[in-house]
C-alpha cells in the first residue's frame, strides 16, 4: 500500500513541477515541497497502521 502510496504522490508531484494543480496551497510550481512532506506523513501513516494491524 505504501508503495502506491507514494507513486500516486509522486506523480502529483510531478504534474505540479510541469504546470501548477491550482489548488488551495499549490498555486505555484514551486510549492511541489509541501506534496513531499504529505508524502512522508502518508507513508508514516500507512507504516504505522500496518504495524498495529
Amino acid at each position: 500500500m505504501s508503495k502506491l502510496l507514494a507513486l500516486v504522490i509522486i506523480g502529483i508531484m510531478v504534474i505540479q513541477l510541469i504546470k501548477p494543480l491550482g489548488w488551495p496551497g499549490l498555486r505555484r510550481r514551486s510549492d511541489f515541497w509541501k506534496l513531499a512532506l504529505l508524502a512522508m506523513a502518508a507513508i508514516s501513516l500507512t507504516a504505522v497502521l500496518g504495524h498495529w494491524g
